[in-house]
């Protein structure tokens, strides 16, 4: 594991943030107010050697294409060490099609000391067979929602009863199905199911985006307690 120290000079800028006292957000006082994610459209994969580990940096929103531009970084560097993420999440299927490519490929991930994985980057980041959470980084989950675009519902609800009894029918379908799929992924890359009962699905199911009470950030136990960190 690298040392915390070399983990916040590479990070470079954000070793003021992550030594001085952060202040938490006022609608969630799990979560500092400020989460640091990168905003790269789409996700962006940088190469870099720190004291003979060969690193790939993974940042930004995480689009449908993300698996295959993930390896093609790989391909194109041969070694990687590890993957380290931050990212505000994205597409949730994508995630878990990156995050089997991971596992697939034995990457260790780590979340950097005052760097931010959120959502649909969970999925990536529990790929790893080896994941570490440095102390000061952050795993924020959230509900998953098919429902965050109000002006779309709306505009289906005034269709009528059947436009709204078949959209409900989708999303609970979808749901479903997601629902599912995240079970199986965590299942398999030996994280603690009791995380979507314990915590993901006790969130509000309202867009994350727009309502940052949605978001829970883990603790340091947490990331041990339900096996998302599985290294120190």
């Amino acid at each position: 594991m690298l040392p915390l120290l070399l983990s916040l000079a590479i990070v470079g800028s954000d070793v003021e943030t992550a030594t001085a006292k952060v202040p938490m957000d006022p609608n969630n006082p799990s979560c500092p107010k400020d989460l640091n994610w990168s905003t790269y459209r789409p996700m962006r994969f940088t190469y870099m050697e720190v004291e003979g580990l060969h690193i790939l940096k993974a940042e930004g929103v995480i689009d449908a294409d993300v698996a295959s531009r993930l390896q093609a970084a790989i391909d194109e560097h041969k070694q990687i060490d590890e993957i380290w993420l931050r990212s505000p999440g994205g597409d949730a299927r994508a995630g878990n099609e990156a995050g089997k490519l991971i596992r697939k490929l034995s990457l260790p991930t780590r979340i950097p000391s005052s760097w931010a994985c959120f959502s649909a980057c969970n999925f990536m980041f529990m790929g790893g067979p080896i994941r570490y959470v440095d102390g000061g980084g952050l795993f924020v989950v959230h509900m998953f929602t098919h429902v965050g675009d109000k002006d779309a519902v709306q505009a289906e609800v005034s269709k009528g009863a059947d436009a709204t009894a078949q959209l409900i029918g989708d999303v609970e379908q979808d749901s479903a199905m997601l629902a599912s799929e995240d079970n199986d992924f965590l299942i398999k890359m030996g994280v603690s199911r009791k995380l979507l009962t314990e915590v993901m699905y006790k969130q509000k199911a309202v867009s994350a985006a727009a309502d940052k009470s949605t978001r829970r950030c883990l603790t340091e136990s947490e990331t041990g307690r339900y096996n998302v960190a599985n290294a120190r």
